[in-house]
């Protein structure tokens, strides 16, 4: 995280508040986890490297918000994020992803934010170079005696040119730009724990291949836009990008191990589970803190953040290897959601699920209006189904609203009505017949 980001752990709590709603003993431990990331950059250097980042098992059922949590944690801290699944890897050995595909992907991550950055900062630059491409294309070099009349004519044209390109009373015309055509991706396939080499084969076979331009035919607006990141790109010096990439990932990045509970549970003879402890035992040294190779350098973990996440539904968090159980210092229990909760998570949030739909609709000039009893019985139903069936938390309100406005989603562009009103008896007459259905429901929501 950079320096100048210093969000105190109440000013975390109060934004994470914003897109995530209860789990305040969650909000508290990731929001106390970054702020020591702040506080880390500021001790001594001897010591800097000797403090080491406190990861987080979180625990709990899914839906509850584990994995929004860390997300939104990740872009409040500007960190370079990533989500991954602990049953994805096997083992060395057995084929599948290896565990340090994980570090790899970061530093792609981390690559990509840099550049974009790194493009904003020259855009001004290069869009002053682009202009001049543009206005080469809108009309050929003069003759280049500037003795010669029509040199004199031709730059008062030019700056005509300008003038009108600016103001945008060119944007109708397209011209033709030279633009490279990708190559076709070549896949390599190689044993697993054989990443890096698959890379770099693919990258080697790449360059054998000239890279190949086409003309196309765009309108101005559209050509400048190419133009503007054809030298943006020019102008962005890669070896800082992946200087700076390298860094951040080392200091602030931040990677979500979903359904680690998947791996938990003990060596059996035969079967799927025989990779299991394996998993866990590969994902140690890179937890612990080791230096990873990937196509751009090596990536050193002793300071990325770890958040483990699981339901531990079957297995316990004691049932991990107790070197792993050592590396989540902190664990934190996520509550299952009430129908309280469901009722906030429906309208509270700056992303909240009413809102979705309503503007969603609104593209279509037809208003949406939830009464609170609609809301109420939507989430008194998601409660219900939950308790019942399967307990999949806040994904539940997706499945109801879907469910509950597939018709109007359907018959939208052709409405007459300009106003639509949601009660709970709309609620109820849409979705009464799949719930009294316990079988049905099973399937449906």
């Amino acid at each position: 995280m950079s320096n100048d980001i210093f969000f105190t752990p109440r000013e975390i709590v109060s934004e994470l508040d914003r897109y995530i709603i209860g789990q305040n003993k969650a909000k508290r431990a990731v929001s106390i986890a970054l702020r020591n990331r702040w506080r880390r950059q500021r001790v001594s250097p001897d010591l800097k490297d000797e403090i080491a980042p406190k990861n987080i098992l979180m625990i709990g059922p899914t839906g509850v918000g584990k994995t929004e949590i860390a997300r939104r944690l990740a872009k409040l801290a500007q960190a370079p994020f990533l989500k991954v699944e602990a049953s994805k890897f096997t083992e060395v050995g057995y084929v599948g992803r290896d565990v340090e595909s994980m570090i790899r992907d970061l530093t792609d991550i981390a690559i990509k934010m840099v550049t974009d950055e790194e493009k904003t900062s020259v855009r001004v630059k290069a869009e002053e170079l682009a202009e001049e491409r543009m206005l080469d294309l809108l009309l050929p070099k003069p003759s280049t005696n500037p003795e010669e009349p029509e040199a004199d004519s031709s730059s008062d044209t030019r700056q005509k040119l300008r003038k009108l390109l600016r103001e945008g009373k060119l944007d109708e015309r397209y011209v033709d730009i030279e633009v490279t055509s990708k190559n076709l991706p070549i896949q390599v396939f190689s044993p697993s724990g054989m990443d890096e080499m698959d890379m770099n084969i693919s990258d080697m076979i790449g360059n054998l291949f000239p890279k190949k331009t086409k003309q196309r035919k765009v309108n101005v607006p559209e050509a400048m836009e190419i133009l503007i990141q054809e030298e943006a790109q020019k102008l962005v010096d890669m070896d800082n990008v992946i200087k700076l990439a390298i860094d951040r990932v080392e200091q602030s990045g931040i990677i979500f191990i979903d359904e680690i509970d998947k791996v938990a549970g003990r060596e059996s003879s035969a079967g799927p589970d025989v990779s299991r402890e394996g998993v866990q035992r590969d994902l140690l040294p890179i937890i612990e803190g080791c230096t990873v190779n990937t196509k751009h350098g090596m990536v050193k973990t002793d300071h990325i953040l770890f958040v483990g996440a699981g339901a531990f539904h079957v297995s316990k968090p004691s049932d991990l290897i107790p070197e792993l159980q050592g590396r989540f210092p902190i664990r934190v229990e996520l509550e299952p959601l009430t129908k309280d909760d469901f009722v906030n998570i429906l309208t509270k949030p700056k992303n909240a699920l009413i809102k979705q739909y309503i503007e969603l609709l609104n593209t279509e000039d037809i208003e949406l209006v939830f009464g609170d009893d609609a809301i109420t019985e939507i989430a008194e139903t998601a409660q219900n189904v939950n308790e019942s069936t399967e307990n999949i938390g806040a994904r539940r309100l997706h499945t109801i609203m879907e469910r509950m406005l597939d018709d109007i989603s359907f018959e939208a562009p052709d409405m007459q009505e300009e106003k639509i009103i949601i009660d709970a008896n709309y609620v109820k007459e849409k979705i009464a017949d799949i719930v009294k259905d316990r079988d049905l429901s099973r399937y449906i929501l």
